[in-house]
């Protein structure tokens, strides 16, 4: 193989999924995923993991983690390159896909985390401070994470955290091999985007998304553990516990997403200024198309 390890990525709802899932099959690739919610058990309508679409493809950093669990980019590193590893043993390509833009630009750049425990004198400095300033504060040491809940300020503590005892305050990075990677991005238009995720929202709710988090929360996993994964968890628990009524819910969650799309585009137009070159191709390009593009970048 010419280069090792291939990304497919994009904003939420550009069909990253289908794309890598067809180079897979082109390519006799498998998938490795970069969604910081795909990989809990139990939450699946939420974090969007589509299983079905995978077929026969292998796929892998899905269903590792019981819900209620904090995964981190710490351990997602580890384990992602424990399977890339495993990938490439078996003479196969890895495809990482997902649309945690940290999550993607640490494993391209072959970053290397300390594992960071506990402060407790920290966080109670922290805690005592208004979101704003947690804001902030977490601006001071690089770009914020795309995934990462601004409203949620015992999240943004964490990340602090994280960053503070980290080694000069960030990862620590080998040199960038550029031939080693290629990032394909899948480009869709802001209207598209805006259409496809409020389709996408609607037939969730539709189809048990608010089920399953009423099955999470009788399950034992803390209320507060839901709403700190954002997005579809933090809005359904929310709503599911009396703070918001089923209209303001749905509104509210509908506005959240599309901001969270514009946070990723924001992310990956950063890693392009950091010097990582993106290969962005349309969301509609026909398969066969697509696939042959991405096999001539490799």
């Amino acid at each position: 193989m010419s280069t090792s390890l291939l990304v497919i990525t994009g904003p939420t709802a550009s069909g990253k999924t289908r794309r890598a899932v067809d180079c897979a099959k082109a390519l006799g690739g498998e998938i490795i995923s970069a969604d910081s919610r795909q990989v809990y058990r139990g939450m699946d309508i939420g974090s969007g993991k589509d299983i079905e679409e995978y077929g026969s493809v292998p796929y892998h950093l899905i269903d590792i983690k019981p819900a209620g669990y904090q995964y981190n980019l710490y351990e997602f590193l580890r384990d992602f390159n424990t399977a890339r590893t495993v990938i490439e043993s078996r003479g196969h390509r890895p495809i990482l896909c997902g649309g945690t833009g940290m999550y993607v630009e640490a494993a391209v750049r072959g970053s290397v985390l300390p594992s960071v425990g506990r402060d407790d004198e920290l966080r109670r400095e922290l805690e005592a401070k208004p979101t704003a300033e947690l804001v902030e504060i977490l601006k001071s040491f690089g770009p914020l994470p795309a995934d990462l809940d601004l409203d949620n300020p015992r999240r943004i503590i964490r990340r602090i955290e994280l960053a503070t005892h980290s080694p000069a305050h960030s990862t620590q990075a080998r040199p960038l091999d550029k031939d080693k990677a290629v990032i394909v991005g899948v480009a869709i238009d802001r209207d598209e985007r805006r259409h496809r995720i409020s389709e996408r929202l609607r037939s969730r709710l539709q189809n048990g998304m608010i089920e399953e988090v009423e099955r999470l929360i009788a399950e034992g996993v803390p209320t507060e553990t839901l709403i700190a994964y954002g997005l579809e968890y933090r809005y359904v628990t929310l709503y599911l516990t009396g703070q918001l009524d089923r209209e303001e819910m749905e509104r509210l969650l509908e506005i959240a997403i599309h901001q969270f799309a514009k946070r990723q585009m924001t992310w990956f137009r950063g890693m392009e200024r950091r010097g990582l070159a993106i290969h962005w191709l349309p969301w509609d390009m026909p398969a066969d198309e697509f696939t042959d593009t991405v096999a001539g970048l490799l």
